[in-house]
């Protein structure tokens, strides 16, 4: 009932506004900036109250928020306010005249923030869809980019937050990369200058998928994801995509066993990976799968990329074996073992991190008695835009529609409110066939 009685508020609020529309309010989860904190540092700019309206904020004044016994506590040098379950701060107008800033970091529109995981605090902010995508666009591609690439990049990013309301969206690439309220001129144009403009296909929004560099060929979703194909979704060549190769050297021992010694003062912490850039991303991988605690990878004792390839030519399967230990909360220290045979490549890529495995267009795959070598093509998944290839096109000439056209083959570019239009049109001759037939 709350969260009702809070999206009706915030409708309110932002339906005064001339540039927004009541129906296109989002609520993105703040993690990518923010991180996992138990405490968080906010700051507001213009007038700002608690959902009851009862609590009014001072401009300027620093706040620190924290989590205690399943409560919100909001405290300064002069006050404490405790919040049960959530906090919710209001502005009073929605414009660029009211802003929070949490950590430093500056949004608009209204903050939430809820107890995660019994201890951290999460942020959530409610924000219009176009001024979304304004902190969308800049941080998907360069903003110095031509404008056309960047008109494009509004397009993809509405048509799959138009198709991805429904879910829990983040403000990481798990979704898109949001930036907040921190705008640049172009990127600002392009939404601006495309307001309202979505791709679709048979007068429905597409998942409209992108990646930065397809490798020279584009993929298919049903590859990717396991879903119906489509066939805007082609496997082709990308004349336009600047291949983007790259190398991922991976080191097998990670820490040498013998050359540990526990009976030093603070061992543990001394402990540093060969490959660190590999091992953080595959330690928060394995923490995500249940092996909570503090760990350090021993080893990648086996990887192996199978060479049955699909299609586009990109990798389908491979196996991958981590030692590591894991010290608990109370010291104590476990060696484990996690081992994936013959499985889908898409389980092995997240655990060594996609930043340096880049995508599963592999041309090389090399095992030397210390350590193994991938040499692959692009970077990401390659269904849909490449938006490196939207880059080149915009640089040849190509306008944004003309670079939707070739990534998305066969779909339209549309009004939102034109389809909607097009909707209650179907809906109305289909009640009047109704009638008549009844008569």
């Amino acid at each position: 009932m709350k969260r009702i009685i809070l999206l009706l508020l915030f409708v309110f609020i932002y339906s005064n506004h001339e540039n927004v529309y009541a129906s296109e309010l989002l609520k993105i989860k703040l993690k990518n900036y923010i991180g996992d904190k138990e405490e968080l540092t906010i700051q507001v700019k213009g007038r700002y109250t608690t959902m009851n309206g009862i609590e009014e904020f001072r401009e300027g004044a620093k706040f620190i928020v924290t989590a205690k016994k399943g409560s919100i506590l909001l405290t300064n040098q002069n006050e404490k306010l405790t919040f049960k379950d959530s906090l919710v701060l209001i502005p009073d107008q929605y414009d660029q005249d009211h802003i929070i800033t949490v950590n430093d970091k500056k949004y608009l529109g209204a903050m939430e923030f809820m107890i995660e995981d019994g201890k951290y605090i999460r942020p959530i902010n409610q924000i219009p869809i176009e001024d979304y995508l304004k902190g969308v666009v800049p941080f998907e591609v360069y903003p110095s980019w031509k404008l056309d690439t960047l008109k494009a990049q509004a397009l993809a990013a509405r048509t799959y937050t138009m198709t991805h309301m429904d879910k829990e969206m983040d403000d990481t690439i798990q979704f898109q990369v949001y930036g907040g309220y921190e705008w640049f001129e172009r990127a600002s144009k392009a939404v601006e200058e495309t307001k309202g403009e979505i791709i679709t296909f048979e007068n429905k929004p597409i998942n409209a998928y992108y990646s930065a560099s397809n490798g020279g060929v584009t993929e298919n979703n049903k590859n990717v994801w396991g879903e119906t194909a489509k066939a805007y979704f082609p496997i082709k060549k990308d004349p336009y995509d600047p291949i983007q190769p790259w190398t991922l050297t991976l080191q097998k021992e990670q820490l040498f066993l013998k050359n540990i010694d526990a009976s030093k003062m603070n061992w543990w912490d001394m402990l540093e990976e060969k490959d660190p850039s590999i091992a953080e991303p595959m330690k928060n991988r394995l923490k995500k799968q249940g092996f909570a605690g503090d760990l350090k990878i021993l080893s990648i004792s086996n990887l192996d990329i199978l060479p049955d390839l699909n299609e586009s030519n990109r990798a389908k399967k491979g196996s991958i074996k981590i030692e590591f230990l894991r010290r608990l909360i109370e010291g104590t220290i476990l060696y484990e073992v996690v081992e994936l045979k013959d499985t889908e490549i898409d389980r092995i890529r997240p655990l060594i991190g996609g930043s340096s495995f880049k995508s599963y267009l592999i041309d090389t795959f090399e095992e030397h008695d210390r350590y193994y070598v991938i040499k692959g093509r692009g970077f990401g998944h390659g269904v849909g835009m490449s938006q490196w290839g939207a880059s080149i096109m915009a640089d040849k000439g190509y306008t944004y529609r003309e670079i939707i056209d070739h990534y998305y083959p066969g779909t339209t570019i549309k009004k939102i409110d034109d389809i909607q239009k097009d909707e209650e049109k179907i809906g109305e001759t289909s009640k009047s066939s109704e009638g008549n037939s009844g008569s």
